[in-house]
């Protein structure tokens, strides 16, 4: 029986590797010539560290066409140098178009913080989710029950963190020197494999308040349009 430090197990994944290889360059010859020229993503991903949501899959994207910053429940914090690094690079540099925060039903992360569950180190980091909680109190109160108050805060979240984004100065800096960048909040469904728009387009400092509030006022006249967590874990 292989363990998890024997060979067999690690050699899977070189072994899918070379197949993967193998069938990409049968079906396009070119590809990796083209691949290591350059790369050239319109859009930058934010989204959670959860093995089940990758960016490229979900969304049908190829190598090279998505730039993708990951980590515990898709947080953006204005002093974390890792995301606004990945953020300056991403729109400075690459000339992305659209960054998409995206969460999901199911999160672990939500669900440590509705259920005040002590988990470490990342109970830090997870205090940007407990804040999101905090301030959205009254509409989470309203949930039925606690199945659809973690689907609220999954949406709440990435409805906040979308707004994060917008009040960087990389994205404000975008916009003042009249660069394409639209900004959106989204979230992905695990029951289905379907990722919802919870947030217009965002593309400049003014349509930030107005796409905040219509969000927010659809969320709370709808609910959770994706469903209860239990649900989209299956």
């Amino acid at each position: 029986m292989a363990t998890p430090l024997s060979p067999t197990v690690i050699d899977t994944l070189l072994h899918n590797n070379r197949e993967w290889a193998a069938a990409a360059v049968r079906g396009d010859p070119g590809f990796f010539q083209r691949l290591a020229q350059q790369q050239a993503p319109k859009y930058l991903w934010i989204g959670c560290s959860d093995s089940r949501v990758p960016a490229n899959q979900i969304t049908g994207m190829q190598p090279g066409e998505v730039f993708v910053h990951r980590n515990i429940a898709n947080v953006v914090v204005h002093a974390d140098l890792n995301c606004l690094s990945v953020m300056q690079f991403a729109v400075d540099v690459l000339k992305v178009e659209h960054i998409i925060v995206c969460g999901h039903y199911g999160c672990g992360g939500v669900h440590a913080v509705l259920n005040d569950t002590r988990v470490g180190l990342a109970d830090n980091w997870l205090r940007h989710v407990g804040d999101v909680a905090q301030k959205h109190g009254a509409l989470l109160a309203r949930s039925p029950n606690d199945e659809h108050r973690h689907a609220v805060l999954c949406d709440l979240n990435a409805i906040e963190q979308a707004v994060n984004v917008c009040q960087t100065t990389v994205v404000r800096d975008a916009w003042a020197r009249g660069q394409t960048l639209a900004v959106h909040g989204w979230v992905y469904a695990l029951r289905d494999g379907l990722l919802r728009a919870l947030t217009p387009g965002i593309d400049g400092v003014d349509a930030i308040e107005p796409a905040y509030r219509t969000s927010l006022a659809r969320l709370d006249r709808n609910g959770a349009p994706g469903g209860s967590p239990a649900s989209a874990m299956r």
